[in-house]
């Protein structure tokens, strides 16, 4: 399990924890939590997964799906709220909407009400930090949720026998993206941890398969709103921590 601070470089206050744990399902990324805190807006980057979050504000709780992101975007955080995050690996999908759908945007499914939502033409209990896993096994069960394994194993490094055109079909159904913008933006993601740790930027270029210094700057620029500079000296808040 992991924690760690998210701070608003546009205001002095101490910025809100976020809580995240890797999952044991193989359909989820990762689980997270967190609350407002002091950000009042932050860099919501490129993501190549999709999400469902619950948001708990003023007792009252809003169910999202939320999609692949292709471009970053100034994003405002809603005030004394609370935040559950399921993450889904690239790949996963749900079968009754089209991927295409949630690209850049997000669905809101019918209020909750009494620690239930719809969804899916059911109502389904809310999840909890803990438990995520087993809500997710419950949607894999009902057909709710699914992933494609052809995607799974490109991504891995092992693409099945299939022609370029098939592949691209496949990432297309189950993420909504072409196969090359994945890759773009998990090599993208991976420069920005690298960059995170403290990774002199050479170092980054060469590990990141980057031509040169511009080349870096530019991707970066394109899929988490900063330079590389940038983010070293004076990183803003963004999504994805």
């Amino acid at each position: 399990m992991t924690a760690f601070v998210l701070n608003d470089s546009m205001k002095n206050g101490p910025g809100f924890v976020v809580e995240e744990r890797p999952s044991d399902s193989p359909f989820v990324e990762k689980v997270w939590r967190s609350d407002s805190g002091d950000v009042g807006s932050f860099i919501s980057v490129v993501n190549a997964n999709w999400e469902l979050v619950f948001t708990r504000q003023r007792g009252k709780t809003y169910v999202h799906l939320r999609g692949p992101e292709t471009k970053p975007t100034l994003a405002e955080c809603p005030e004394e709220a609370e935040f559950l995050g399921i993450e889904f690996k690239v790949g996963t999908f749900v079968p009754l909407l089209p991927t295409t759908r949630l690209v850049d945007a997000e669905m809101e499914l019918p209020e909750a009400i009494a620690g239930s939502f719809r969804f899916g033409g059911d109502t389904w209990e809310l999840p909890t930090f803990e438990n995520a896993d087993t809500f997710v096994a419950e949607l894999v069960n009902e057909g709710l949720v699914a992933r494609d394994p052809v995607v799974e194993a490109a991504l891995g490094g092992h693409p099945p026998d299939l022609s370029p055109r098939t592949l691209q079909s496949h990432f297309r159904q189950a993420t909504g993206l072409p196969y090359g913008a994945i890759r773009q933006i998990l090599r993208a993601q991976q420069t920005v941890r690298l960059l995170r740790k403290g990774v002199p930027i050479p170092d980054v270029i060469h590990e990141g398969g980057y031509f040169d210094q511009a080349h870096l700057t530019h991707s970066l620029k394109r899929f988490i709103g900063q330079t590389p500079a940038q983010f070293v000296s004076a990183p803003a808040p963004i999504s994805f921590f």
